[in-house]
Order: C-alpha cells, then sequence, then structure tokens
C-alpha cells in the first residue's frame, strides 16, 4: 500500500480533529512541527521564542479546526498563522525592548559582549564563517518586519511567491517587490563584510 500525499493526509488529519480525535494534531505535529520551528528559529532569532510561538501555532490549529476549509493548503494555512504569530510577538518586543550584548555599558564604555567569555577555542577558518553566517543572521534579522519574513519565506522556506502571498495576505506581485527590497538592503548591509572576503 503506498502512502498517502502528504497534503492529502493533511486534509484527513484536519477532519478527523474536527470529528473530535485530537490524536491527529500529534500527526499534524509530527510531519509540521521541525520545518515550523526552524522557520520561527529565522524570523525570531531565539529559540525559546520559537518553541513558544510553535506551541501557539498548533493551540491555534486546534482551536481552529472546524474551521480549516478542505480547499485550502494546509502548510500555507499554518504558515499564515505561525507568521501572524511572528507579527504578534515582533510588536511585543518592540514594547519590551531587551539589552543586547552590543550594547555598551555606561560605567566601563565597553560592549556587555566584551565582557562575556569566548567560548571559541582559537581563530579558524570555521570561526569566520561562523561570524560571517552571524552577520548574515543578524542583516536579516534587522529587516523591517515585512521584509524579513518575506525573505525568510522564500530563501530558507523555498515558498512560491503565491504562496508567500497567501500566508502574508499580499499579492504574489508585493512578495516578488518585497524580495528584491530585501535583497537590495542585505546587500547594503553586508558590502563591509564581502568586501573582507
Amino acid at each position: 500500500m503506498s502512502a498517502l500525499n502528504p497534503d492529502v493526509q493533511d486534509v484527513q488529519d484536519m477532519s478527523r480533529l474536527a470529528a473530535g480525535h485530537d490524536a491527529a494534531l500529534s500527526e499534524l505535529m509530527d510531519r509540521h512541527a521541525e520545518k515550523l520551528f526552524h522557520y520561527l528559529v529565522r524570523s525570531l532569532q531565539n529559540e525559546e521564542d520559537a518553541a513558544d510561538v510553535a506551541q501557539e501555532t498548533f493551540a491555534k490549529v486546534y482551536q481552529s479546526r472546524t474551521r480549516f476549509d478542505k480547499n485550502q493548503n494546509f502548510s500555507t494555512w499554518i504558515y499564515a498563522i505561525a507568521s501572524n504569530l511572528v507579527r504578534d510577538r515582533y510588536r511585543w518586543r518592540s514594547r519590551h525592548p531587551q539589552v543586547s550584548l552590543d550594547a555598551e555599558s555606561d560605567v566601563t564604555g565597553d560592549s556587555f559582549r566584551n565582557n562575556v567569555p569566548s567560548q571559541d577555542p582559537t581563530p579558524s577558518d570555521g570561526l569566520q564563517r561562523a561570524e560571517r553566517g552571524e552577520a548574515v543572521r543578524r542583516a536579516v534579522d534587522a529587516l523591517p518586519e515585512e521584509l524579513c519574513q518575506t525573505f525568510i519565506l522564500a530563501e530558507y522556506e523555498e515558498r512560491s511567491h503565491a504562496e508567500i502571498g497567501e500566508i502574508l495576505g499580499c499579492s504574489a506581485k508585493a512578495v516578488e517587490t518585497r524580495i528584491y527590497r530585501a535583497r537590495k538592503q542585505l546587500r547594503t548591509m553586508l558590502i563591509p563584510l564581502l568586501q573582507e572576503g
């Protein structure tokens, strides 16, 4: 017996969930949780926040189980829920700022990062790659919210423009424009890094 198409399985599991078979949620989580978590880590740059938002996403799936449209792609629907929760988290963060390790101490003038012991054994190519990767992550995180989410969905999640538009509630043309603007801003932010290499 051949395995069902994941999209068909998702629709069947949502129907079972709506009919009161709560175990179907576990099957949906088995198929989608890991990839969703990676998207959330990239979006939020914090594993704890990503885990919280992933749980909230599946709670909303459960709460909305009877309203799921069987003609809609489940994966697109769950990413739309998660993306809305990411926007909520961004708004919460803007009202509750946290101190960055790069912030300077009022007393010493040094950044807090300078006072954190390094975990890296010695400078190496691996360290340089890690620093560049971190610079890219910071640059993506520094993009405006709508550009950041669009870029992550396109580049890391490999979603089509039409699917991203459905997830974020905009047109495919708007998605194309946002990706262009995100890439342009990233190039500008990363020019010093690119010139080093």
